[in-house]
């Protein structure tokens, strides 16, 4: 059975890889994946798409958001 997820408008979508590349459909087409990959979990944006977003690993830290230095 393929993993599916909901969004919050109701449609169903079916998780897909191609190499290592996710993405969602709403059809069950050829690379279909049986489970959401270790380390991964799924979030919705504010229009509906599904994406899949890596959970850090224990001991990785977070990259710092890059900040434009001040030119003087």
């Amino acid at each position: 059975m393929a993993y599916s997820h909901t969004n919050s408008k109701g449609n169903t979508y079916y998780l897909h890889s191609k190499g290592k590349m996710f993405f969602f459909s709403k059809e069950i087409k050829e690379g279909v994946l049986e489970a959401l990959p270790a380390g991964y979990t799924v979030s919705e944006m504010k229009t509906g798409m599904l994406v899949l977003k890596r959970i850090p690993a224990e001991g990785e830290a977070a990259k710092p958001a890059e900040t434009p230095e001040a030119s003087s």
